[in-house]
């Protein structure tokens, strides 16, 4: 009895072990909130501890077909809300306040970029405004080895380039952006644009803020759809993921309006990962099940499983063009539709006989 006493008690604190330094290398929740504490009946350290499993390798030579995919993940759609939840902030001090039980999928991407764990790479060539190529990965953004956001100075201002909001302050009576003015006499204050050689009104400083989870509308997957024969098996892999804000920069304000309303104008990509490296940290991570608190899974059991509703917006073609440039509203639903149907009937008519 003593025996199985000590070994019960050396198994308790071998857990409880590996469940910190789980949470000292991925900085996740965990149900365990202080020394001896177990916010549950059991320690939750299936998620936190597992290992990736690696895909299966493919050779080029048992590819017998093959389609690229561009896809958009709708976090306004109820099967998509566990993506999407909870919501993470900003305090006025500055503070980023996580949910304490489990994160956004926007909360585990910013958090690991931040600790220079997953490199970024920018929509837009840096080179040639103006071309938005980021889904080849060409551009990286990351630390210097060995640091982070908080000891990379230059990493710092690329991370805030991409994950913050810039929005110039807007009079809600007129739509016409706000003039400073000086606070003695009241008149606008006015500079000289070397330019044009014409005094031009200093407009206010534009409100700058962190991107947050509430703010992501959508994820975009580029994706490969292929055979491989060696398997018998058509299979998906997904390359990159890019969270999408609202474009504040191009929203359009209505004058004469209640404040704050406002016009969309369109949708940003703020970045691409590379989502085979992002597998290592989301496979850490759980996701909220609905039906079984039980049988919560990773983020990388939810994308390898298929768990979320998407619509495809490009496939590859010819003009390398996307959907909407050629289909509108209910038309262009239904162009995805068929090319979703295409890929399904690939290996259903293949088995055919």
């Amino acid at each position: 009895m003593l025996i199985q006493m000590k070994q019960l008690l050396f198994s308790i604190l071998f857990l409880f072990g590996f469940l910190v330094d789980a949470q000292e290398i991925n900085g996740g929740p965990v149900n365990i909130p202080a020394d001896g504490v177990i916010d549950g009946v059991y320690i939750q350290e299936h998620t936190p501890t597992k290992r990736l499993v690696p895909y299966e390798f493919v050779r080029e030579s048992d590819v017998m077909f093959s389609k690229r995919v561009w896809r958009t993940i709708d976090l306004r759609e109820k099967i998509n809300h566990p993506l999407y939840f909870p919501f993470d902030h900003y305090t006025g001090g500055g503070i980023w306040v996580k949910n304490t039980t489990r994160w956004s999928l926007w909360t585990v991407l910013k958090h690991h970029i931040m600790k220079g764990d997953l490199i970024m790479y920018d929509n837009e060539n840096p080179n040639e405004m103006g071309t938005f190529d980021g889904d080849l990965f060409k551009y990286p953004v990351y630390p210097a080895p060995g640091k982070n956001f908080e000891t990379d100075s230059l990493f710092k201002n690329e991370v805030f380039r991409l994950i913050a909001q810039t929005t110039q302050k807007i009079d809600a009576a007129t739509g016409a952006p706000v003039v400073k003015t000086d606070p003695i006499t009241g008149e606008p204050i006015m500079k000289l644009n070397p330019t044009t050689n014409v005094e031009e009104p200093v407009l206010e400083d534009p409100t700058i803020s962190w991107v947050c989870s509430e703010d992501i509308v959508e994820y975009r997957l580029k994706e490969d759809w292929f055979f491989d024969k060696e398997r018998s098996q058509l299979d998906c892999r997904i390359l990159g993921i890019a969270p999408v804000v609202y474009a504040d920069n191009e929203l359009k304000f209505i004058p004469n309006a209640n404040p704050g309303n406002k016009v969309i104008a369109s949708k940003k990509i703020l970045f691409w990962l590379y989502f085979p490296h992002c597998r290592f940290v989301l496979v850490n991570y759980n996701i909220y099940n609905p039906k079984n608190d039980a049988q919560w899974m990773s983020f990388d059991d939810l994308f390898n499983k298929r768990q979320f509703n998407s619509t495809i917006y490009k496939q590859s073609n010819t003009f390398d063009r996307t959907i909407d440039t050629y289909k509108s509203g209910v038309e262009a639903l239904y162009e995805s539709q068929r090319i979703t149907e295409e890929l399904r009937n690939f290996e259903h008519d293949l088995w055919q006989f």
